[in-house]
């Protein structure tokens, strides 16, 4: 009733402001800005010649320090050129512009590799191609235009992430798998800093994933999604890679956006510090819409807590030929307190209390400075994140009343609680060097100091006093370092070299990990590249501080166990994988585009527990109780495949499909399916743009994404072992780790905005529904001990997320 009540209300404010726009219609126009840059080492390429080719007599040519502006672009979609002699020309499509913001356009030129040729071959700034151009293969870039736009972005770069080849999510959560691999293994990276799990409540219901990603689409510019064989200057990831930027705010005019939606309340604002210099500003924050209609008392959580909020902010400061500085921050505050009353008293999961607070901060310092042949960039910063969790048990009398609705009067007592606070300051130093039109090289170290305070403690059974997994405080650190070197061997083959090394002060953990790739252009339109890298990563602080525990299950004594100080995890290594990946690119036409990649991922020194199945490739639990030994391994194998029509004539397409094996060898020495080997993943994603209104000034937006995979693997339950836990806690037979599989898993998202333009000002209604097929992810099974039922336990994220975005 709610939500068709607010259906209504906004159709009909949208009927309103439509008939005022036609009423009042004018073609709505807006001005588009940029700088154009050598990508080296980011010096002012002036008299550069920029048209939008749509427009052809839009144009523009850059001035002493590379900046364009062109005056009365139509709103809608362009496409942009920019050219200028012994660079190669750069093409840029789908650029939207709107009545309220100016279009701002950095633009990167590569040097041509002939002397004092306008066009070798042209290059096109499209998004199956990197921003790091060390990138040739297994890579892509993302707009922060396609968070918005793509069906399931939600506006969450980590769920687009899901519509390109290789990658597959729950649905429930945006936790993502890259080619098999667990979530908790893909690194994230902001402003080249490694940062925490940037997501709502993350690692809770997935190691790596969370609900929804904190970095607002409105603060997230242009970025790379890694899937295989990175670069050398990419450390501690052995899946993927999210390298993401924020943009700079404008520098000349104050523009601001505000947003209402069911996801929460977002606002916005962005200018000039100094016109003179261009420094500038950009802010960002959201506050939950649940936590604020429970506190107004317009909906009843019935106890329930679920707040969230995030912070996001860049300074953007020329400092003449002293270089550029930037400050940048990110954070969130997440809480989280189950309700007043279980729906139900099934099992012994509906007789607990549990609660959750996390944070999540990162402020960092960067520095860049050109120079005539290269350039210099440094970053300096601080992360942190702290978890606190609690499982409390409900003390039931004997004579309780399981129909009853209430836990009125009910004590508590203890079952697990978890504190893990972590602290890192870094610094890291880039030193890009052109030797020559066909060698460029790079040169980077980063120091990174890890502090870290880990308490864990359990219960092995409800009402007993906790034991200690883990109690621990320091500090450690890690220092890696790294070459890259590209080089053009003619002008149809590149060939990039590089070698990166880590070390762990911990417990003196060095690798050293060579990097290659080579692409070689077979026509005009078609290219073929292969890429190797070996890389590393290293495991969560606590994992090493984990103390040695009898396991219960073998020794049938349920009591609380002896405690020791013995660090069972100091000494384990990294875990290690071989990435190999082949691309075959066909660039069909202007606008269609084929990807073929078969790929081969070998791990091993995996941690797994000695004589038995667990590896860590496996892992999706908050924390971990086990001793681990360097002795897995595991065996990715696939191909992906993309067919992509890019936006143009108001509509495109992408189908993609990854098809593939992902296997592990636990401690016990056999092979398994892993918990994320769906088999198969196929991805259909398309949408449609109209312009409308008496002077086609407003935009309509339809979007659909459409996914069929393969289930969730799990393992077959141990009935005997699960009735003989004091707490029936649901066992699982180890020896057939993930051996099944459920049902192949269909999940559907559409959204439908609608833009009305008017000048200086732009009204944005839309729905964006997220799994609205309401698909559920499984995540194991709970015992209903007076039914003597296992149960399956799903859990369900499908949002209409309704919202009205004003931007002024």
């Amino acid at each position: 009733m709610i939500v068709s009540r607010f259906l209504k209300e906004i159709a009909l404010s949208g009927m309103l402001l439509m008939m005022t726009s036609a009423a009042t219609a004018q073609t709505a126009t807006q001005r588009m800005r940029g700088t154009v840059v050598d990508a080296i080492n980011h010096e002012p390429v002036a008299y550069a010649t920029i048209i939008l080719t749509d427009q052809p007599k839009l144009t523009a040519i850059t001035d002493s320090l590379g900046r364009f502006v062109i005056d009365n672009v139509p709103v809608g979609r362009h496409n942009m050129k920019c050219q200028y002699v012994g660079y190669e020309t750069v093409e840029m499509n789908e650029l939207l512009v709107t009545s309220a913001k100016e279009t701002y356009v950095d633009v990167m030129l590569n040097e041509s590799q002939t002397e004092l040729r306008e066009l070798v071959v042209r290059t096109k700034v499209v998004k199956e191609k990197a921003i790091n151009r060390m990138v040739i293969t297994g890579g892509r870039m993302f707009s922060v235009e396609e968070t918005s736009r793509y069906a399931g972005g939600f506006d969450d770069p980590a769920r687009l992430a899901t519509a390109f080849a290789g990658v597959a999510s729950g649905g429930a959560t945006n936790g993502i798998s890259i080619h098999g691999n667990a979530p908790h293994l893909l690194a994230w990276r902001l402003e080249d800093m490694e940062i925490p799990n940037p997501n709502h409540f993350s690692d809770i219901s997935v190691l790596g994933g969370g609900i929804f990603s904190s970095l607002s689409a409105m603060c997230i510019g242009n970025s790379d999604f890694l899937t295989s064989a990175f670069p050398a200057e990419y450390a501690n990831a052995v899946s993927g890679v999210f390298d993401m930027k924020m943009r700079k705010g404008n520098d000349q005019k104050f523009e601001h956006a505000a947003q209402i939606g069911v996801g929460g309340i977002d606002i916005a604002s962005e200018g000039p510090l100094s016109r003179k210099t261009g420094a500038s500003y950009l802010f960002n924050y959201r506050y939950s819409m649940t936590s604020l209609a429970n506190q107004l008392g317009m909906i009843d959580m019935q106890g329930q807590v679920m707040d969230y909020q995030d912070l996001n902010f860049k300074f953007y400061i020329p400092a003449a030929k002293a270089g550029v500085f930037t400050i940048w921050g990110t954070g969130y505050i997440d809480r989280f307190h189950n309700g007043e009353k279980p729906s139900e008293w099934d099992s012994k999961q509906d007789e607990c209390y549990a609660e959750s607070d996390q944070y999540m901060g990162a402020l960092g310092l960067g520095h860049t400075l050109s120079m005539p042949h290269g350039m210099l960039k440094t970053t300096v910063g601080m992360t942190f994140s702290n978890d606190e969790l609690l499982t409390d048990t409900y003390n039931l009398p004997d004579n309780f009343d399981f129909t009853s609705e209430t836990t009125d009067g009910l004590t508590r007592s203890p079952y697990f609680t978890g504190d893990r606070r972590y602290m890192n300051i870094a610094a890291r130093s880039v030193y890009t060097h052109r030797f020559s039109r066909r060698w460029n090289a790079q040169l980077g170290a980063s120091y990174t100091a890890m502090l870290f305070d880990v308490k864990i403690r359990e219960a092995y059974k409800s009402q007993q006093a906790l034991h200690t997994i883990c109690d621990n405080d320091g500090n450690t650190s890690m220092l890696t370092a790294f070459t890259n070197h590209s080089l053009n061997l003619g002008e149809r083959t590149t060939l990039n070299l590089g070698v990166n090394l880590q070390h762990l002060a911990l417990n003196g953990a060095t690798v050293v990990e060579p990097r290659a790739s080579i692409k070689f252009l077979t026509s005009e339109n078609t290219s073929l590249a292969l890429a190797y890298g070996l890389h590393s990563r290293a495991e969560k602080l606590d994992i090493y501080f984990t103390r040695r525990l009898p396991n219960p299950n073998e020794t049938g004594n349920w009591d609380v166990p002896t405690e020791t100080d013995e660090l069972v995890n100091k000494d384990l290594g990294f875990t290690r994988s071989h990435h190999a990946m082949l691309t075959f690119a066909w660039k069909i036409n202007d606008n269609w585009n084929l990807k073929v990649e078969p790929y081969l991922q070998m791990l091993f020194d995996v941690p797994v527990e000695q004589g038995k199945p667990y590896s860590v490739l496996n892992r999706q639990e908050f924390y971990l109780d086990k001793a681990l030994v360097n002795d897995g391994r595991g065996r990715n194998y696939g191909i992906d495949l993309t067919l992509e029509r890019y936006l143009n004539d108001g509509w495109y397409g992408m189908l993609s499909g990854s098809f593939f094996s992902s296997k592990y060898k636990g401690g016990d020495g056999v092979w398994r399916h892993t918990a994320f080997d769906r088999g198969y993943i196929v991805n259909m994603l398309g949408g449609k743009e109209w312009m409308l209104g008496r002077s086609g000034n407003n935009m309509l937006s339809v979007n659909v994404k459409a996914t069929f995979q393969g289930g969730d693997r799990y393992s077959p339950i141990d009935r005997e072992a699960t009735l003989a836990h004091p707490d029936y806690e649901v066992q699982y037979d180890e020896s057939q780790s993930y051996s099944l599989q459920r049902s192949p898993m269909f999940i559907l998202h559409y959204t439908v905005s609608y833009r009305i333009n008017r000048r200086g000002l732009t009204h944005e209604f839309s729905i964006k529904h997220v799994n609205c097929t309401g698909t559920k992810s499984f995540y194991g099974y709970e015992y209903a001990y007076r039914e003597d039922t296992f149960k399956p336990m799903t859990f369900n994220f499908s949002i209409p997320n309704i919202s009205y975005k004003l931007e002024f």
